[in-house]
């Protein structure tokens, strides 16, 4: 694999133009079953494999299900006050510090899959009784993109998110 082929491993994101319910549905089925298939991918991995990357450096399977945890946290939040707020502006975060930071380096990746199992299934619940108008009418404003992320959009990325770093650690096992 070339190294655009193991950073991208399921297509680079491509925001969705026009979104029917089936595909709304799969997107959210997606997120309800991350913590499974999640948990599936490092039952029984070593130490050792732990800390295989998906390419030179990238980061390692500890750090990528951490960064999971980290990166849906803030999303869940951020569905929450697109939905509350007229088009908030959300806080960005720095991944790659976040990355590097001693809790998802060096702490169990145990406590992140914690994390995701109770979240999931909340933002699944959030994302199963939003009207079908607050995904092609809420959004929020991403300072490092200038524009309003319309739900539709953000619901798509964050299946997408799943699946790529699913993808991630399914390489690094196999390296």
């Amino acid at each position: 694999m070339d190294i655009d082929q193991l950073r991208f491993p399921v297509g680079k994101f491509a925001a969705p133009v026009n979104v029917t319910t089936e595909q709304r549905q799969l997107w959210i089925q997606e997120i309800k079953d991350l913590p499974s298939l999640l948990e599936r991918e490092v039952a029984g991995l070593s130490s050792a494999d732990l800390l295989k990357v998906y390419r030179p450096g990238g980061w390692n399977i500890t750090q990528l299900v951490h960064h999971l945890a980290d990166s849906h946290m803030n999303s869940f939040i951020r569905f929450k006050l697109a939905l509350t707020e007229d088009k908030p502006t959300i806080k960005p975060y720095m991944e790659e510090k976040w990355g590097q930071m001693p809790d998802n380096t060096l702490l169990d990746l145990k406590f992140s899959l914690e994390i995701l199992k109770p979240l999931h299934h909340r933002w699944g619940y959030l994302l199963d009784h939003m009207a079908e108008e607050d995904f092609s009418n809420s959004g929020y404003i991403h300072p490092d993109k200038g524009r309003v992320i319309l739900l539709n959009e953000v619901l798509a990325l964050y299946a997408w998110h799943c699946r790529h770093h699913l993808a991630h650690i399914r390489i690094a096992k196999n390296s």
